[in-house]
């Protein structure tokens, strides 16, 4: 305990510089000033230090100034102090007021008592701070306003010392990146030992009303500050309250930094030379929703268990959810976790009518990332459902998928296989899909994309187009979404091969003239055309290049004025051209949007 030794070792010095001033010729002596030019202590100097002991008033004053610099920092710390001196210097009690501490961006007032048992090695001291304020260049700490109180109590027994302390927040707003508190009643309550190079915390306490308590204990090294050991526990952490003051703050770039929250924690913790060695994670009855409609979960119970030497069982379990505005049922999580590795022979996630089935689950943890592979596969689930829930033009059939191999490295998302899809009486088939950050901020998926014998009847009935009967296929090569939003791709619509009926109705003929210009719909108001409801075709194709937002349109062939989109066969049969070759990707959605809006007729810019 240096601070304590000092002072002790200046009391005494102060008792042989009052011994001599009230010796044989001191009698007129009012006052003595010590003064220094640098005076070094370990890795703290001293400079310009002056000590002024005032004997002209019944109660002696001590007055201390000096600019002090720890030999890490380059910046010199001011410190003024006064103190009544007791009558009994080594035993007696010490008011020191008017204590100031102040250097660039810090100002901090403060008083000290401290009282020296009578004959004893003990000292009972207290600091009050006031109104105190500090910053630093960077704006990475601050406290404005704030008060506190600091009592030590310390007691000698052979060569180690036995301490206890209080520490009360009392007022004032603190940012310490990147955490902001501004309601005081915290407090932090320890008993411990002080002995060769070791701080030791017997017991310790802090509690942050009304989210919880932290009990702890350790031991940490004088000479590097570095812990030996740190065990910790919050036996109930309210969430709901933690969540904006210490969650939040660290989780605000990830998935969970933006959510509702609420329900009860508790956690165990410890720590080895510096190292984390285990903790005990349990969650009861949690809520959270995701504001911006990602994800939600309600009713989780979990417990989560680590530890670096033994392997450790895990669980984890919710009521229902919902994932993209995908319901999700009852689930309940079993896996192992050993060190850095965790594994699980299978987990059945429920969804809407269906579910997601994952096996072989295989993860580790590397320099900081994840990297994990499983196998996948989705039960069939009910496309009407499904389309209700993401709220998509309503879709008829089921939807299934196998996936060989999912993987997952540094944050990228990717499948070896292929997701088949039944849907409109026909397939969807997804290949070389990678998915980036799937809950981040700005996600990212990259896909291939093939169409086959699509049902166009059940597919212009689904997106109120007008009727087109026959069979459609397609390919959406070199899909770019980020943000869920498409950036690049080349993608064509055709005509299935093979015979079936095909039928065009007038309507549908004046919505695909929207898309590519007006020809279409000219031609048949100027002609008998207008009398028929419908027309055969022989094909249909379009496609879109998609480039900086721009989309490079074509059809089935090429002409002098622009692309075939609809070709005629038989009576009555009409052709429908497209002329726009290029259109903002933008643009493109809006016609899209103003041609499926239920009966609204189609309007050409």
């Amino acid at each position: 305990m240096l601070g304590l030794n000092m002072f002790r070792r200046a009391a005494f010095f102060s008792v042989l510089l009052v011994t001599a001033m009230f010796s044989r010729g001191a009698e007129a002596v009012s006052a003595v000033v010590i003064s220094a030019a640098k005076i070094e202590y370990a890795q703290l100097a001293a400079q310009q230090v002056s000590m002024q002991l005032d004997l002209r008033q019944s109660a002696p004053k001590l007055s201390v100034k000096s600019a002090l610099k720890h030999s890490s920092s380059a910046d010199l710390v001011q410190l003024r102090l006064n103190c009544a001196v007791p009558k009994k210097i080594t035993t007696g009690a010490w008011q020191c007021t008017q204590g100031l501490i102040k250097s660039v961006g810090v100002h901090l007032p403060f008083s000290l008592d401290i009282d020296l048992a009578n004959n004893k090695p003990e000292i009972n001291a207290m600091l009050r701070i006031t109104n105190a304020s500090l910053t630093d260049s960077a704006g990475l700490h601050a406290a404005e306003k704030l008060s506190a109180s600091v009592q030590l109590n310390a007691t000698q027994i052979d060569k180690a010392w036995s301490w206890q302390t209080q520490l009360d927040w009392l007022a004032g707003e603190v940012f310490w990146q990147p955490f902001y508190l501004a309601n005081a009643g915290y407090q932090l309550r320890a008993t411990g030992q002080i002995a060769d190079d070791l701080l030791s915390v017997d017991q310790g306490q802090l509690q942050l009303k009304p989210m919880g308590e932290l009990n702890f204990n350790g031991q940490m090294r004088w000479r590097d500050y570095q812990l030996v050991n740190f065990n910790g526990s919050v036996p109930s952490l309210d969430l709901a309250r933690a969540y904006p003051l210490l969650l939040q703050p660290v989780l605000e770039k990830t998935a969970l930094g933006n959510v509702d929250i609420s329900g009860n924690a508790a956690v165990e913790f410890s720590v080895s030379d510096a190292a984390l060695k285990s903790f005990d994670l349990r969650l009861s009855q949690v809520n959270i929703a995701d504001k911006n409609h990602k994800f939600a979960f309600d009713q989780i119970n979990a417990h989560l268990p680590w530890s670096y030497d033994q392997p450790q069982a895990l669980s984890f379990g919710y009521k229902s959810g919902a994932l993209l505005n995908l319901p999700l049922g009852k689930t309940n999580l079993q896996a192992v976790v050993n060190r850095y590795a965790l594994s699980a022979d299978h987990i059945r996630l429920p969804v809407l009518d269906g579910a997601l089935s994952l096996s072989n689950i295989s993860a580790t943890r590397t320099g900081g990332l994840w990297y994990w592979h499983l196998r996948a596969a989705l039960e069939p689930i009910n496309m009407t459902d499904f389309s209700r829930s993401l709220n998509l033009p309503l879709m008829q059939g089921t939807a299934a998928a196998e996936i060989p191999l999912v993987t997952y490295s540094r944050g990228i998302l990717s499948t070896d296989g292929r997701v088949l899809l039944h849907v409109f009486n026909g397939t969807a088939e997804v290949t070389q899909l990678v998915l980036q950050q799937p809950l981040g901020m700005t996600p990212k998926l990259n896909a291939d994309i093939a169409l086959r014998n699509l049902d166009l009847g059940d597919l212009t009935r689904t997106f109120s187009f007008g009727a087109i009967e026959g069979k459609l296929d397609g390919d959406i090569s070199g899909l770019q979404l980020q943000n869920w939003k498409p950036v690049q791709f080349d993608a064509r619509l055709y005509s299935s091969a093979g015979h079936y009926p095909k039928k065009i109705s007038q309507r549908a003929v004046e919505n695909i003239s929207a898309l590519g210009g007006a020809g279409a719909t000219a031609a048949i108001q100027r002609s008998f055309l207008r009398f028929f409801k419908q027309f055969n075709y022989q094909d249909i194709g379009l496609s879109c290049k998609l480039r900086h937002d721009i989309c490079y349109m074509s059809g089935i062939e090429a002409t002098p004025q622009g692309y075939v989109i609809v070709k005629a066969s038989g009576i009555p049969s009409i052709t429908v051209m497209g002329y726009n070759q290029t259109v903002a990707w933008s643009d493109l959605l809006a016609r899209l949007k103003r041609v499926t809006d239920g009966n609204t007729k189609a309007v050409v810019n």
